[in-house]
């Protein structure tokens, strides 16, 4: 009884498998752009606290980080080239984390590694499944995204 009730509300659920992708989507994009906007309001500025954390060639990693992101707000927020954005978006997640948040622990209250960590997660699962159904990777490249039906 309770495994037919379980698979009658899996079956009804399932069709709506793209709403979390999108939902993820959004809220990656929007947790981008303004840290994407700070940057490119002064860029030189970024450049040099780059340098004063040891970041190789600090003002062309800035530009190349505020370029990440400010393409994956965009990218993410339509939902197109998804799977390809995220792992760009993740690599610049894991030089957040290990230049600045790491050593302030997990806490997000602490600026710690906690909110990057969600992020690159959520990254990840958009590298794996794709965007959804909700997004112009489905109406461009259709059910070839291998996310079963997702």
């Amino acid at each position: 009884m309770i495994k037919s009730k379980y698979n009658c509300f899996a079956s009804k659920v399932s069709s709506l498998r793209s709403l979390p992708l999108l939902f993820m989507r959004l809220i990656l994009a929007y947790g981008f752009y303004s840290p994407a906007m700070m940057k490119w309001a002064d860029i030189n500025a970024i450049g040099e606290w780059f340098g004063s954390m040891g970041i190789p060639a600090p003002l062309l990693n800035a530009y190349l980080a505020a370029t990440t992101e400010i393409v994956g707000v965009v990218l993410l927020t339509l939902g197109l080239l998804t799977r390809f954005i995220s792992i760009p978006l993740i690599v610049t997640m894991i030089v957040a984390i290990v230049t600045v948040h790491w050593s302030n622990g997990f806490e997000a209250g602490n600026n710690g590694y906690e909110i990057p960590l969600y992020y690159m997660i959520m990254l990840f699962t958009l590298v794996i499944y794709g965007s959804g159904k909700l997004s112009l990777d489905y109406l461009l490249f259709g059910d070839n995204s291998g996310t079963d039906d997702v």
